[in-house]
């Protein structure tokens, strides 16, 4: 799918063909419309399709008639009961008359531009939107890291009274996805070093000041990833040995209560054989079962008493 956008008086607007200072954007876009942007703006074909491999690696190429920054973007996986996170290739394409930016998916990245939420955006200011970019993007990761926390909190209170492996697999996919962000944020963190070395990419000022913003908050990300990647791997160790530990005390629960139960169930046993009743205590006696019954819950109550005494229970 194609998208035209073109700021005019500070608004952003869709317009149906590409002009001068123009932003296309590509997402998830077939054959015949990455030939047409390359041949009409003089980028090769492979850059364009680079961003739709979800494995391509972050990187800035400089060519004759363009540069191109592939940075790894954040996204949640749909159709699953958990939330799964992971990263996908988004390119920033700085033509020379328009930006093209090409990614699989639509995010909510690039919908912020869209729909005109970012204040001094101007689709003709290329290297300030290639930064803005990056921006939102260490934002957006920033973002999806908490919310990782929060629900790594509320698999922790589910696991403190659980025997199966559920929550553990849950806590196994959020450190999967951490492994992917922490990835995907020192891959975009060369980049950016890149972005702040080379004098071929025009700069003004205020565009360096944006430029170290993005490296801060980039660092910041990095650093939010490591702690909750190290904290999940000690919880998982850790609740292991508490779901171990949680269905051992079931297994004593029901071995106690087997005890418990196997004392009415031998002396009604031994009553219930095929035997002469004058062998037989109480058998005569017209409070026979009564007194039976008796004799088994008090046995069972000083067995009870006993094991409580030895913490059992």
């Amino acid at each position: 799918m194609t998208k035209i956008f073109i700021t005019e008086n500070g608004f952003v607007k869709q317009i149906e063909k590409a002009q001068p200072g123009c932003w296309i954007a590509l997402t998830n876009p077939s054959e015949e419309e990455t030939y047409n942007i390359s041949s009409l703006f003089d980028v090769d074909h492979d850059s364009l399709r680079a961003a739709l491999d979800e494995e391509e690696r972050s990187r800035i190429e400089f060519e004759d008639d363009y540069t191109m920054i592939l940075a790894n973007i954040p996204t949640i996986e749909e159709n699953t009961q958990e939330q799964m996170y992971y990263t996908i290739p988004m390119s920033i394409i700085m033509a020379k008359d328009v930006m093209i930016t090409v990614c699989l998916e639509d995010t909510p990245i690039l919908k912020s531009f869209m729909n005109g939420n970012i204040r001094n955006f101007y689709t003709h200011m290329k290297t300030r939107f290639v930064l803005q970019l990056l921006y939102r993007n260490s934002l957006l990761f920033l973002q999806y890291l908490r919310d990782i926390d929060k629900m790594s909190e509320k698999v922790e209170r589910k696991l403190q009274s659980s025997t199966k492996n559920h929550e553990l697999i849950e806590l196994l996919k959020l450190e999967k996805s951490l492994v992917y962000f922490t990835t995907a944020l020192r891959s975009n963190e060369v980049v950016l070093e890149k972005l702040l070395k080379n004098e071929g990419i025009k700069k003004y000022p205020e565009d360096e000041d944006l430029l170290e913003d993005v490296i801060v908050e980039n660092k910041q990300a990095i650093e939010m990833a490591n702690i909750y990647s190290g904290i999940l791997s000690g919880m998982m160790d850790a609740f292991a040995s508490v779901i171990s530990n949680n269905l051992n005390i079931v297994m004593k629960v029901l071995a106690v209560v087997t005890v418990v139960l196997s004392i009415p169930t031998m002396v009604f046993s031994a009553y219930g054989m095929n035997l002469d009743s004058q062998g037989m205590p109480f058998a005569n006696s017209p409070y026979g079962f009564l007194i039976v019954i008796s004799i088994s819950l008090v046995m069972s109550l000083i067995a009870s008493i006993i094991l409580i005494k030895k913490r059992m229970f």
